[in-house]
């Protein structure tokens, strides 16, 4: 039995990252739902196709199937999920990024997408914001339940050190958005996980995964979360960096570095760049959150867009924080190359080696 602590290593942080055979991403929680458009590409499978492929016929009539798919359809809300599973020489791990802010929305749709929850093995928390975080205790205990019964050991959680008190958006003078706070470390320990920390890049699921560290800054464009604050003892302070945001990476043989980056705090030019660098690959796929919503924010769309295009991923995959303009705009420069191809609750992505 793999013990769980072998699951990261922040020790050795000379440790190659794995070249995989293959990386199935399925997108459990987003923003956003849509099961009837095209694909932008052909790596990415519609949540009704989906449901074709893994439910079973509930009749057949004169040699036609019928097969229940569209009161199965997975729950959009303001969130991001996603479950990958790597494959390397017939040997897979799989890791879930994220949770999202409702349990209950988590746990359903992971039913409805056919998750074996007792084949997670690790969260990666990408950030300390509650869009993010805010499932995670109960998600824990349902992944822990699963995997005792299946006589695993217990899922682990790879978490940032610096949890803030509690967040929120600057909205004007003499009001702040807040969001909820963060489940604590004591709180996910209970639910049943073991919890690790790290501030710096490490490897996850023995190389299979690349975890980031804080995120290098390094575009001029890229400055932060417009208005974000940060509780501290019984007053807000400025905090728009978001020090603590992480991104997650793989690398498929002959495809290059996958990028998930939740919100792009740091930016997802500084995120994907990084990463690139981190991984020596070229980009293959950039999914999460762009963060390029809010009137502030939306300065960024055409710098972000000129910049992305620079480092020529083979897929944009943008959902999330993004926003309609952003993606309107992200549309128009990578759809006419059927690169573009939003992240929508439910749909799967297939990154094969080549």
């Amino acid at each position: 039995m793999q013990l769980a602590s072998s699951l990261t290593d922040s020790r050795n942080l000379a440790l190659q990252i794995q070249e995989l055979d293959e990386l199935n991403i399925n997108i459990v929680m987003d923003n956003e739902t849509d099961t009837l458009s095209s694909p932008g590409a052909h790596e990415q499978t519609p949540e009704s196709a989906g449901h074709l492929d893994r439910r079973s016929p509930s009749h057949i009539t004169k040699g036609v199937s019928h097969i229940s798919v569209f009161d199965h359809l997975c729950c959009a809300c303001h969130g991001l999920s996603a479950l990958l599973t790597a494959t390397k020489d017939g040997t897979s791990h799989t890791v879930l990024f994220d949770v999202g802010p409702y349990p209950d929305i988590w746990v359903a749709n992971a039913a409805r997408l056919g998750v074996d929850l007792a084949q997670i093995e690790l969260i990666f928390l990408s950030h300390w914001h509650w869009d993010h975080s805010g499932g995670l205790v109960d998600v824990i205990a349902a992944i822990a339940q699963a995997r005792s019964e299946a006589g695993l050991f217990p899922v682990a959680v790879d978490v940032h050190p610096d949890r803030p008190d509690q967040r929120g958006v600057q909205v004007s003078s003499d009001r702040v958005a807040l969001l909820p706070k963060d489940p604590t470390i004591d709180e996910l320990t209970k639910a049943g996980a073991i919890v690790t920390t790290n501030a710096q890049d490490h490897a996850i699921a023995n190389g299979f995964f690349l975890g980031s560290g804080e995120i290098e800054r390094r575009t001029s464009f890229e400055t932060g979360l417009a208005g974000h604050v940060t509780l501290k003892g019984d007053a807000f302070e400025p905090d728009p960096l978001i020090i603590d945001e992480r991104y997650l990476a793989a690398h498929v043989r002959g495809r290059g570095v996958t990028v998930l980056s939740a919100c792009s705090h740091a930016g997802i030019i500084n995120a994907t760049t990084a990463a690139m660098s981190r991984v020596n690959a070229p980009v293959d796929l950039v999914l999460g959150g762009y963060h390029l919503a809010g009137a502030e924010m939306e300065q960024r769309i055409e710098p972000t867009i000129a910049a992305l295009r620079d480092l020529d991923p083979n897929l944009v995959a943008p959902g999330h924080c993004t926003g309609w303009r952003a993606k309107g705009q992200l549309a128009a420069a990578f759809e006419d190359t059927n690169r573009y191809t939003p992240s929508v609750v439910g749909s799967t992505y297939h990154l094969r080696a080549t």
